[in-house]
Order: structure tokens, then sequence, then C-alpha cells
């Protein structure tokens, strides 16, 4: 069947792969104008060679493959005259992908053949198999044992709880091909000049353990994509994640640490709220893509920063503040103003999120005893209450049990505040409150001061309620909770006194631009707000 030369070129309005993009889903489907800016990145000679070779190794659309396939059809005009000719070669010798399930397997063939089995007369070419270069094998996970505590070796799922391989018999167990093996260089036989995709994010685990309950139920495995691919050595690495990985935290310290230290990491374009990015997806923390080039490594990386604001680039290292990444480039000259004025930071002095080493599950009982320590604990989302506990409950820290105790919710209000229009201005904190003498909370707090008296803890609040501190603060989000790291470049002031955003930004000698640009981005949180537990 003769080609149609603009097949590639005038497409169908509306583009069914955008439809299929603003669907919200763990595994998200890419939108084409947003696979086109991460292939703009790479350069272009690569889209006029023969030669070059491309992986996307988590197809789910195929719209990877599809774009990259317009592009070396247009490139290659010159050297393959033919139009035949041209997609045979391009679609045998140059394109390939990895599905990640059956049904994706078939979508992406449609997508990139223009036929579900490319060893058909319907194909825009024709292979000898009913794959052709996107192929799909269901793989099984790999349990270091069986049971209760067992884990696939590869991506860490463990082997209780909904994926394992026995309960979803005959149904998708999402064990991916490309990080279930330690020889992904043998799944096709050969090497790539670029591996680029959309990985899915993350594995449902079924559940938290006895003890976190309100812990994320959920495992990412993205980063586990970015490592295998690394493994294979191409020219460039391409992919689009989660920006949660900028905190580290569920098993991302190292992949974290790695990144900022990679040196062939040379672009990073990241959007704060993934709804720039996704349309109609709602991702805590945000989306980025990146530019991973093997020959050509730089102290500095082209950092991206698209908010609802505009967009600002800079190059600067990605390691500059060691193992945490600011992401907002207009935030680095005024934590570099906090830095040359203070050596000594909140994040020594706020406690780890288990103060008491109190789990979120216990509610204690509604009868004081005597001996009892009063409790604070969640009843309901957003709710708490107060009961008993018996002292020996108390694992950690009792010596902090007759002191003042300002405490913050460990999760970021509003799931992250991914939905905050920014000309309404962040919060980035729960209203903080004074735990009194006496009482104790659970996992669900975090504990940000610790006082003999009650004004110190009342002076720390309205030192921590100013737009200074919490626009601090927020520079270190990237994800729905709070921890003590957060707060690395909050500085620990002295709460003798009382504090104003205009006192703070006097004494580290703000500019005007520096203090707008807070007051613009932080919402007020009144002091009237604050209220102490009793």
């Amino acid at each position: 069947m003769p080609l149609n030369p603009d097949m590639f070129t005038n497409l169908y309005k509306p583009d069914v792969l955008s439809c299929l993009a603003d669907l919200s889903n763990d595994e998200v489907f890419t939108p084409p104008d947003l696979v086109n800016k991460v292939l703009d990145m790479l350069p272009q000679e690569l889209f006029r060679d023969p030669n070059t070779t491309f992986l996307d190794p988590a197809v789910k659309s195929g719209v990877f493959l599809r774009e990259i396939a317009k592009r070396l059809i247009a490139g290659l005009a010159d050297k393959i005259p033919n139009l035949q000719e041209r997609c045979d070669w391009i679609f045998q010798h140059q394109l390939y992908g990895i599905a990640m399930t059956e049904l994706t397997s078939l979508l992406s063939r449609r997508s990139v053949y223009c036929s579900k089995y490319p060893n058909s007369p319907f194909s825009v070419s024709k292979f000898d198999n009913v794959e052709g270069n996107i192929k799909y094998h269901k793989i099984k996970h790999t349990w270091d044992k069986e049971g209760k505590n067992g884990k696939c070796i590869f991506c860490g799922i463990g082997y209780d709880n909904i994926l394992n391989d026995v309960k979803r018999e005959g149904m998708e167990n999402h064990a991916y091909e490309f990080i279930h093996t330690l020889h992904p260089e043998e799944i096709f036989n050969m090497k790539f000049d670029v591996i680029i995709s959309n990985p899915p994010y993350q594995l449902e685990t079924g559940g938290g353990t006895e003890e976190k309950k309100s812990a994320t139920q959920a495992k990412p495995i993205y980063h586990k994509f970015i490592e295998q691919a690394k493994k294979l050595r191409p020219r460039y690495i391409s992919m689009i994640i989660p920006a949660r990985w900028y905190n580290g935290g569920m098993g991302l310290n190292q992949f974290r640490n790695d990144m900022l230290n990679d040196k062939s990491l040379v672009r990073l374009v990241d959007y704060n709220n993934s709804k720039d990015c996704f349309q109609g997806v709602d991702i805590a923390g945000g989306i980025c893509y990146f530019l991973w080039d093997r020959d050509h490594p730089s102290e500095q990386c082209t950092i991206t920063n698209i908010t609802g604001d505009g967009v600002s680039t800079i190059e600067r290292p990605l390691s500059e503040f060691g193992s945490f990444f600011i992401r907002a480039n207009d935030s680095i000259p005024i934590i570099k103003k906090v830095l040359a004025k203070t050596t000594n930071f909140m994040s020594e002095s706020v406690s780890a999120i288990d103060t008491f080493g109190i789990p979120s599950k216990e509610k204690g009982h509604k009868d004081y005893r005597i001996g009892d320590v009063k409790l604070l604990h969640t009843v309901g989302y957003n709710d708490q209450g107060n009961s008993y506990i018996e002292k020996n409950k108390v694992k950690k820290n009792q010596d902090l049990i007759d002191k003042y105790k300002v405490k913050i919710s460990i999760m970021v209000p509003q799931g992250g505040e991914v939905g905050i229009k920014p000309e309404n201005g962040y919060r980035s904190i729960s209203t903080p409150q004074i735990v009194p003498p006496g009482m104790v909370d659970t996992f669900s707090y975090l504990n940000i001061g610790f006082f003999d008296t009650e004004e110190e803890a009342k002076n720390l609040i309205s030192f921590i309620s100013t737009k200074f501190a919490r626009y601090l603060l927020r520079t270190t989000y990237s994800s729905v909770h709070v921890s003590k790291d957060n707060f690395c470049f909050v500085p620990k002031m002295d709460m003798q006194k009382k504090w104003s955003d205009k006192v703070l930004f006097d004494y580290f000698g703000l500019n005007d631009e520096e203090r707008k640009l807070i007051d613009k981005t932080m919402r007020p949180m009144e002091l009237q707000e604050v209220k102490t537990n009793a």
C-alpha cells in the first residue's frame, strides 16, 4: 500500500494522544507537545543521521517513538529520498520500545506503525513478526523470599501486597521488563544512542505498616529506569519524572545524591505545578525532565523553572548546596544571604517525625490514671483529640515531656499545595500550635522547637509564621511531607524576642526585589490563628 506523504505531518484534530494525555493515572500518558519539548533538547543532527538509534523502555501510547519518527522522516529525506524505503529503514533499524503492558503494546504499535499488527498489510512498514520493534514480554517479580517479609530483588515491592503474582494470576503484575533484569542490554542485543521515556512513577504497595498507617502507600520506581538506562551507556538519556527526588526519602536518597553529582546531567527543566506539564493531573511536588549527555560532563547545569509567573533559566551546579537541591532559581540569592549571615539552622533543633516514639494509630484512653501522660493524637483527617497514655508508652525523649513544644502537621497543606494559584500565595505549613508541658504527640506531628517558657514558644510561632521563614522552608519542598531536613535554610534565631518580616528582611539585607518576591509568593499567616492545646 503506498504511503501518504502527509500521514506524519497532517494529523486529524483532536489528536487521540492529546486526549489520552488528559486522563489522570499513576502511569501518566504523555502529551505530544511535551514530548516535542523534550526532543528539542537533543542535538537535532541526531534526526538527520540514519545510524542514530532510539529506545523508549516504558512505552505506553508510543508517542515518543511516533514523534521521533516524524523528525527522522523529515531529517533523512535527502539521504533516503524514497518515502517507503525511508520509513522501512527508520522503523526497522532506528526505533525500539519496550511496552509496559499488553494493552499499551497494542496501543503503541497502532500509534507508531498505524496497525497493532506490524506484519499486516496496513502497517506503514511491514515486519516479519507481530511485535515489530515494540516488545512486550510478561515478566514475573523475583522474590528474595515468599511471604510477609519477601521483596522483589529488582523493584523492591513486597510479596504480600496487591502486586503478588499469585493474587493477580492472569492480570497485569507491573513487573516491567527493563528494570527486572540484570542484563538490559540483552533485551535487544544492541546499543542505543538515545534512551528517552516517561517511565511509571510508582507502584502501589497495598498499605503501610501497622505502625505508620499515615505513610504513603506507593513506592517510587522511576529512578530505577534511569539507573538501568545509565548502565547501557547511551550518548543521551532524557526522561520525564516527578520532582520529588530533589528531597530524597522513600528510598531516593542515593539516587538524589547520584543525580546531583552526575556531571553528565547538563539540562533540567522544572515544573513546580504538574498541571502546567500534564493538563488535569496533580502530582505533588511537580514534574521535571532532564538531558543527560555522556560525552560532555560539566560542572554547570542549565536549570529552567516554569511557573505560573513565567520562565527562569540560569546555569548553576546541581550540587551547589550539598545533598539538598534548590529548585527555584530566584531563591538562590536569598539563601546565599542567609548562609552568609548565620551558621545555625532550625534543622539542628527540629525533632525527627517520631519525637516520642508513639505511632499515629495510638488513641490512648479517655480517663486519667495516676502516672499518665496527656496525648495529642489524630481522630480523623485534619482532626485532633486528647486522651491519656501510660508514661512507659513514651519510647523516646521523656526529658521533653515537660517542655513547651511547638508542633505542625507532617503534611504540607492541601496535598502539597499543588493546586494553589501562585497569585493567591502559598502557606507552606499547617497552623503552628503549642503542646504544653505534660503532653506528648504522635507520628502525625512534627515538633519544631522545645522551650522552658511559653513566651519562647510563642516567639517561635511568630517567627515560623513570617513569610520569610515559610519561604525558606518552601524552597526545599518537593513532596507532601515536611521533615526536619526541610528546615536546613531556616535560620535559628533568638527566641527571647518576637520577629517580624520587616525585621528579618533588614537583618539579612534583602533588597527590594527579594522582599517583593517573598511577599508575593507567600500569603499571610495571622498570629491569631495560633492555638495552645490544653
